[in-house]
């Protein structure tokens, strides 16, 4: 346990406002986003800018006290969680919430770790520019957390997670040295990029205190529009149509089991049905133009869901007739992760597998848990264009307790869908991290040259161990 002692240090840096250790204040930050994961904290810190970062750091590798980085605390796989035992300080990000500069000539935002996504998603509309990244959480999501994990969104089809949108970093390695990566340089041959190890990294390696992103041109149509289909192969195929007849305009390309769609319906006030002919899937589509002198793309996608409609891809389709009706979609699937949490006692699982595999995928790993794991249900949404799954496997209807069932089931359905993903030649984490919940299994299943990789980088750059202890390294008895 951290004593008094170190406590007053930190204040001593901090002053009042920087170190908060009332109880009830802290709470808030000690469970993550889905209810897994419960630490310990006798205080969280809350510096004002890098240098308190830096001073923090400097102080804690000098008394080896653990610290967990901190922002909106979204995490699905209990990232940012302290440890249970109260051994770790929380170092909250969330005061350093200023965006240093945005440019719509440079197409860059300078952004530090604790600004808001949604903030910087106005900021940017307010110089004609577009941070091409969103979310559901886009308005407790933090840019330091969403740098950490490489986040990816439904937009990644066009504009790549967040490793492609990074164009600079500034860090504070476990030292308390600042690391100023934050010239948005094209051609830099200085050895290692130290700027794409600390991305992904969920703050094992460092803290990110800001970071310089790309801005793209703001849209100045779009088209949405909603299809039921017959099939993941099907979506596939539609997707494959529409990227050949509009090519990049597709920027969002989602599916949707039918279920997921009816869990949001019955949970999410305000909520409608886009179509009214039954579909055992749904496809919700975005076309993007950012110049005028371009074909409408209204036009491109009634053609394409026209010719899909005539081929038997789709078997109904709509589009939005405003802004209103488009956002209505978009908040369908914005709203699956909630509306699946409250369906009661599941777990859920952010893989990925090649494009090409995530139909068969889709339909054949649900049939498979369903049969292996009697009484469940399992169905999944996901972004079809990159191959990411949300795969969900549910407690049978009526278990009285959660996470008891959790507790007993957890380890064995959560071997067998990653082993169908690994079989599948996919990847156990696709845009969530591993965090502490998928630790064990890259331990399990991960080569042993990756392992033993991701072990030298931790220890070359964190001696000590005092970055984000528990979490993405597997222990030495986990792999």
């Amino acid at each position: 346990m951290i004593g008094q002692d170190i406590i007053a240090r930190f204040q001593d840096l901090l002053g009042p406002k920087g170190v908060i250790t009332d109880p009830d204040d802290i709470a808030p930050w000690l469970t993550d986003w889905r209810g897994r994961f419960h630490g310990a904290a006798v205080a969280m810190l809350a510096p004002a800018d890098t240098t308190q970062v830096s001073a923090v750091v400097a102080l804690a590798a000098q008394l080896g006290v653990p610290l967990v980085p901190q922002g909106g605390n979204t995490s699905m796989v209990g990232g940012a969680t302290p440890p249970p035992d109260g051994s770790a300080l929380i170092l909250s990000l969330r005061r350093l919430n200023r965006i240093r500069a945005i440019s719509a000539d440079d197409n860059l935002a300078l952004c530090e770790a604790g600004v808001i996504l949604s903030t910087l998603h106005d900021a940017a509309a307010t110089v004609g520019r577009r941070f091409p990244l969103s979310l559901g959480a886009k308005g407790s999501a933090t840019i330091g957390g969403l740098v950490s994990t490489n986040a990816g969104g439904t937009q990644v089809l066009r504009h790549g997670t967040m490793r492609t949108l990074v164009e600079g970093i500034e860090a504070v390695l476990p030292d308390g040295s600042i690391f100023d990566g934050l010239d948005a340089l094209k051609k830099d041959n200085r050895g290692y990029d130290i700027k794409q190890l600390l991305i992904g990294a969920e703050g094992t390696l460092g803290v990110i205190t800001a970071a310089a992103l790309r801005l793209v041109p703001a849209i100045a149509m779009r088209a949405v529009g909603w299809a039921g289909v017959p099939s993941p192969a099907a979506a596939l195929d539609l997707l494959r149509l529409a990227q050949s007849r509009i090519g990049v305009g597709v920027e969002g390309f989602e599916i949707i089991a039918n279920d997921g769609l009816a869990h949001v319906l019955s949970h999410i006030p305000g909520t409608r049905r886009p179509i009214d002919t039954p579909a055992p899937w749904h496809v919700l589509i975005e076309v993007d133009q950012a110049g005028a002198d371009e074909q409408g793309p209204v036009l491109l996608l009634e053609d394409v869901l026209a010719q899909a409609l005539d081929s038997g891809l789709a078997l109904d389709a709509t589009f939005a007739a405003n802004e209103v009706q488009a956002e209505a979609f978009w908040r369908i699937r914005e709203s699956l992760s909630e509306a699946e949490r409250a369906q009661g006692p599941a777990l859920q699982f952010d893989v990925s597998v090649p494009v090409a595999r995530m139909p068969c995928f889709m339909v054949e790993t649900a049939d498979a848990a369903e049969r292996t794991f009697a009484g469940t249900s399992a169905s999944s949404f996901g972004h079809l264009g990159d191959g990411n799954v949300h795969f969900h496997v549910r407690a049978p209807k009526g278990t009285p307790d959660g996470p008891a069932w959790v507790a007993a089931q957890g380890g064995t359905i959560s071997a067998f869908v990653h082993d169908a993903v690994v079989a599948a030649g996919g990847s156990i984490s696709a845009e969530h991290g591993i965090g502490q919940m998928k630790r064990a299994e890259l331990g399990r299943l991960a080569s042993p040259a990756r392992l033993s990789a991701l072990r030298a980088i931790k220890a070359a750059f964190d001696p000590q161990g005092i970055m984000n202890p528990d979490k993405l390294i597997p222990r030495a008895d986990e792999g």
